[in-house]
């Protein structure tokens, strides 16, 4: 299986970084950027009559949407369904993974130990546990609560199953985002504590917040509340139910939760005033080419996206705003708030897709530039990538080639956009179309291991063994690490 498709539901941080083609943040028939502005009634009335056709033109099934205006929640809505094969649909109750932004709410918890003395943002976090967290990196030593928090700690953002968790660079060098990092900081928390994370963050953020629909485990209430996973084409997959809390990624809330959570950030409830100033604060400027760099020195930094404690923040004309995304896989959620304007919103998002409609959501509900946006460098709902593969799905492979060779060649279509075609094609059972269109990722991408990787994993899937055996062997050529490769070949030499 690629590298690509393998990634466990519960562990996802980040979607397929993808080539954007264009803004999605342009007012139609203008080409410039609408002003930053306080929502009010014209604005829901632009929203209720243009987001279900943006979820339709995403395959987008469902999502949840909260404005923020003079610091406190000014409309909620529910939009489509929450269960593409029932047609329940998305209440104000629904039930969001929340994904990476469980991290935001995580951090406001550390801050309040920290505030208590019982956690220090600079101290080593190895000297609050009884053994190092791993062994044989000294390096370990430098990792503090602050640089988990501002994603410097050279940690990768997933390890992936059975491997050891290494230290990439040395911590506090530079930013590299990290869930990894997260998990640690988490051991520490329920250290420091005696308490399990679940149990920390419901007494400490949930009940003070009033947030009564938000947990890190699952809840048997869940049950009938909750949206399902939807996949690039609308269809309804499995619910993932976390037993066991993860710091960085298992939240579960509705919107209107999350939207409490955000006013407490804007009017500082909770903590100190020189707490929130120094959660809100750059640590530190992005790489402006990527989100996981542990492999690279940055050429330059970002003059517009860095982080603060356990929160994006992003610099435009409008001025400063936090900011923070999502992506679960088969859930997406974005949040942006402005400290001064005191105003944001929050979206959550039941499909695959759900991060190519919201600059456009944006636009309409708060206007501005999103300068995270266009670094997190997803496909928005109308580029080539994503019709490209809309049309291998309704017209086949050899129809999307043909209408989107320009784009192809000038390479408008990034490598992973044309590999998450190949999977959406594979995922419908229709494995020629999706061979052939790996077949055209490895032509275009010839030094791509994951491009043989993945054509290797759909001649398996069709039963053709000699040929999937052979460009798993080219893929581990160009990238001996593979191990997925390596396991594929010895299930198939087996059969």
């Amino acid at each position: 299986m690629s590298a690509w498709r393998k990634r466990t539901l519960l562990f996802i941080a980040l979607g397929a970084i993808f080539c954007p083609c264009r803004s999605p943040a342009n007012t139609p028939g203008t080409g410039k950027l609408p002003p930053l502005r306080k929502p009010d009634r014209e604005t829901v009335a632009a929203l209720e009559n243009q987001i279900p056709e943006l979820l339709k033109e995403s395959a987008v099934p469902g999502l949840s949407l909260a404005l923020i205006r003079d610091g406190k929640t000014y409309w909620v809505h529910a939009f489509g369904v929450k269960d593409a094969n029932t047609g329940a649909a998305v209440s104000q109750a629904t039930i969001f993974e929340a994904a990476s932004l469980s991290k935001p709410v995580f951090a406001y918890g550390v801050l309040k130990l920290v505030e208590q003395g019982k956690l220090d943002l600079d101290a080593p976090l190895s000297t609050y546990l009884p053994k190092p967290y791993i062994d044989g990196d000294t390096r370990l030593g430098k990792i503090t609560a602050r640089l988990v928090l501002s994603h410097r700690t050279g940690f990768p953002n997933w390890r992936g199953d059975g491997n050891p968790l290494t230290i990439h660079f040395t911590p506090g060098e530079r930013f590299s985002y990290s869930g990894e990092g997260f998990v640690y900081l988490q051991k520490v928390v329920e250290q420091v504590t005696g308490k399990s994370l679940n149990e920390y963050m419901t007494e400490a953020v949930f009940v003070p917040l009033g947030m009564a629909s938000s947990g890190y485990v699952w809840r048997p209430e869940f049950d009938a509340r909750t949206a399902l996973p939807h996949d690039a084409v609308g269809q309804a997959g499995e619910k993932f139910k976390p037993t066991e809390a993860n710091a960085a990624a298992t939240l579960h809330t509705t919107v209107g939760d999350y939207a409490l959570f955000v006013e407490a950030l804007l009017k500082g409830t909770g903590l100190k005033p020189q707490t929130i100033r120094e959660m809100e604060r750059p640590q530190i400027a992005v790489d402006p080419e990527c989100t996981n760099c542990t492999e690279r020195e940055p050429k330059e930094l970002s003059k517009s996206v860095f982080w603060g404690l356990g929160i994006g923040i992003q610099e435009a004309p409008e001025g400063e705003s936090l900011w923070h995304w999502g992506d679960n896989g088969r859930f997406k959620c974005y949040v942006v708030a402005y400290p001064k304007q005191k105003i944001g919103a929050v979206v959550f998002m039941d499909g695959q897709n759900g991060l190519s409609i919201a600059g456009a959501i944006l636009q309409v509900a708060l206007g501005g530039e999103q300068p995270a946006l266009r670094w997190l460098k997803y496909d928005t709902y109308d580029s080539p990538a994503m019709q490209f593969a809309k049309v291998a799905r309704e017209k086949g492979a050899a129809a999307a080639i043909t209408e989107f060779q320009v784009a192809l060649m000038r390479g408008d279509i990034s490598e992973s956009s044309i590999n998450e075609a190949g999977y959406q094609l594979l995922s419908q059972k229709k494995l020629l179309e999706s061979i052939r269109i790996f077949q055209l990722n490895v032509e275009l991408h010839p030094d791509s291991w994951n491009a043989y990787d993945s054509l290797g994993e759909a001649y398996m899937d069709n039963g053709d063994k000699e040929l999937a055996i052979q460009n798993y062997k080219k893929s581990l050529d160009l990238n001996p690490k593979n191990t997925g490769a390596n396991q594929a070949i010895k299930k198939l030499q087996e059969k």
